[in-house]
């Protein structure tokens, strides 16, 4: 392929307009660019046993329309993702539960467990993808530019270890009671710029329940 491997952890694939991601990357990458080319699926296994150790994987402006981090158990060490500018409006990163007695483990277990930073800007989602929770590392998340119409009170549950959500620029109408309740490390910023928020001002900020954020609402519906 035209993908430049400087020999050792960086494979630079942009502006490559490959359709699909390189079979032969190296176990030793740490960063991997694919961004700006027409990949249309991205399957963390894709028939692969062996674990990768990339550390940051970039697939923004490609094709994507649909994600399964589900089967994403070979990238132990990942911490960044970014999948800015494709076209997802399905993220997964859930799966139902085993049936009950089977002693095999679900890989779910094993997500992504070094993940802190999670980037779908600009992308075609209308509600916040289910199970981050099981990102047990996730530390921000970039969201805005979609058309996310509402916060639900699970959508965040679980993600203790969130100190920055990015939401500006969709169309929340609404954030239900309790929302980011849990989230104990959030310290940085909640951005709902550019928004439909019509609800009260004090509703919102009773739901997050934190005095030291940097909490950002202009350019809302009031």
């Amino acid at each position: 392929s035209e993908c430049q491997w400087d020999g050792q952890f960086l494979l630079n694939c942009s502006f490559t307009r490959i359709s699909t991601i390189p079979e032969d990357i190296s176990q030793t990458a740490v960063t991997a660019d694919l961004s700006y080319n027409n990949i249309k699926t991205f399957g963390c296994s894709d028939g692969r046993n062996e674990e990768w150790m990339l550390k940051h994987l970039n697939l923004s402006n490609n094709l994507i329309s649909e994600l399964t981090l589900t089967t994403c158990t070979n990238l132990p060490i990942l911490e960044t993702l970014n999948l800015n500018s494709n076209a997802i409006h399905t993220l997964t990163l859930d799966m139902p539960t085993p049936a009950h007695g089977s002693k095999r483990y679900s890989t779910v277990d094993r997500l992504l467990p070094a993940l802190k930073v999670l980037s779908i800007e600009r992308n075609n989602l209308n509600t916040v993808p289910r199970g981050l929770g099981l990102l047990q590392s996730l530390q921000t998340i970039h969201m805005s530019s979609n058309a996310i119409q509402q916060i639900d009170r699970k959508d965040f549950q679980n993600c203790s270890q969130l100190k920055d959500i990015d939401l500006r620029n969709n169309k929340i109408t609404k954030i239900q009671l309790g929302a980011f309740r849990g989230l104990n490390k959030l310290q940085v910023v909640v951005d709902l710029r550019e928004n439909a928020l019509t609800i009260p001002l004090p509703q919102i900020l009773v739901s997050l329940n934190f005095f030291q954020l940097e909490v950002y609402l202009s350019k809302n519906a009031w």
